[in-house]
């Protein structure tokens, strides 16, 4: 799962999708029928790792105020493809949000053939499409991951 650079609620907490209104962590128990929610961070982060799901960033590093994607200036993208060429059983990766999607897939666009590159709605309160409907889109993971 690759999100686009943590916002700044996240960077305080040093840990992913830290701010309490972000859907992520509900969206997750969707996906892997497990309460991540209730759980400390270091165990949701286990969780997620006995389902074979990680987190990273597709930006590096940027300037950005705020913590709106569409403030990211002067970004330095992550080796994604050095990654997914690290991970040979790699079969999905999935994009949250946008932002994410588009520079990920660009990035990705070498090694895309043997991946599902899965965009799906942000999780970000920014975006204010239901909780339902995002957690429709976000199921779809369920098949890549058994």
């Amino acid at each position: 799962m690759l999100g686009s650079l943590p916002g700044e609620a996240s960077l305080a907490a040093g840990r992913y999708y830290a701010h309490p209104q972000n859907a992520f962590w509900r969206l997750m128990a969707e996906v892997v029928g497990e309460d991540l929610a209730s759980l400390n961070y270091e165990d949701r982060l286990a969780a997620l790792l006995r389902h074979r799901v990680g987190l990273w960033d597709v930006v590096g590093e940027a300037t950005r105020p705020g913590s709106l994607d569409t403030a990211i200036r002067d970004a330095v993208h992550n080796d994604l493809a050095a990654l997914v060429e690290s991970l040979p059983d790699l079969r999905a990766v999935a994009f949250n949000g946008g932002r994410a999607a588009k520079a990920g897939a660009r990035l990705l666009a070498g090694v895309a053939g043997r991946l599902t590159l899965v965009p799906l709605p942000s999780s970000s309160p920014a975006l204010t499409t239901p909780f339902a409907r995002k957690a429709e889109a976000w199921r779809v993971l369920r098949e890549p991951l058994r």
